[in-house]
């Protein structure tokens, strides 16, 4: 069933969990995503980020999205993730999305403010809620970070107050030591950061970067206030390796073979991935 952020968040504080957004710019993956929320009957968010946009156009794979959202079996938030301009996340909304993560973290924090809060006003007159970011999560899915260890690449928690209550947004997406893509050194989160954050501002807390954190550190993330986390690189690496491994197998003639190995092996670790985010112990 199709519904909005705030409704699926508030799930994960009542259980003291966490709720996965995986982003699904492709149908493998949006079937792999939905396929692993149904066999654990949990919420899930999926999402359509900007910088996907040329591997597939949101206008093309957003109402597939939201048409399979409406027959899942399980509350499913469709949401934009990273929008970097009005116009875009208008065009989410008009799809039917059911949240918007406007990125202005680039910009100065007034210029920030403006823009997230006509972005906030024009969600209500959807009825769609809004997540944003202060601090700058750096890096980009499919490539290769190192940690920024500077004080720089975290947000600062009184900071992170004064955005929430100037711009009225539903959740924060916060800078506490995860990148983009792929990890080349080991993450280092600020727990005591997150628990500041949460306790300053009162808002669920995002933590974008999610792949490749390790259980424990994920799982600490959780119990100290993050409610929602962003997975994709790692995923889609696993539908690339469920490919290698059926075309070691032998000769594969047919496309579809090969992209149903694909979702099996996303699927797979999306149930991983869930089962982290619910406080449980990884297969």
């Amino acid at each position: 069933m199709l519904v909005n952020m705030n409704t699926v968040l508030q799930y994960a504080e009542e259980k003291r969990c966490c709720i996965g957004a995986f982003d699904t710019p492709n149908l493998e993956i949006l079937m792999a995503v939905l396929c692993a929320a149904q066999e654990r009957n949990e919420p899930v968010i999926i999402q359509h980020a900007q910088l996907h946009e040329p591997e597939m156009a949101i206008r093309i794979i957003g109402p597939v999205m939201v048409r399979m959202a409406k027959e899942a079996k399980v509350p499913v938030c469709v949401m934009l993730d990273h929008g970097e301009d009005m116009e875009y996340v208008k065009m989410a909304l008009d799809l039917g999305f059911t949240a918007v993560m406007y990125d202005g973290s680039s910009k100065s924090y007034e210029e920030n403010v403006g823009m997230t809060r006509e972005v906030v006003a024009m969600a209500r007159d959807y009825g769609a809620n809004v997540e944003a970011e202060i601090g700058i999560v750096t890096g980009h899915e499919g490539r290769e970070f190192k940690i920024d260890s500077s004080d720089s690449a975290y947000t600062d928690p009184e900071l992170a107050a004064r955005y929430v209550k100037e711009t009225g947004i539903d959740a924060l997406a916060a800078s506490v030591g995860t990148v983009h893509g792929f990890y080349t050194t080991k993450p280092n989160l600020d727990f005591d950061r997150i628990v500041k954050i949460k306790e300053m501002t009162g808002v669920p807390l995002v933590m974008h970067g999610g792949s490749g954190i390790s259980v424990e550190d994920t799982q600490r993330a959780i119990r100290c206030g993050i409610r929602k986390i962003n997975y994709f690189s790692y995923m889609s690496h696993a539908g690339v390796e469920g490919v290698k491994k059926l075309l070691e197998k032998g000769e594969v003639k047919y496309f579809h073979d090969l992209a149903n190995a694909a979702v099996e092996a996303m699927k797979e670790d999306v149930l991983n991935a869930m089962a982290m985010f619910a406080l449980e112990e990884r297969a």
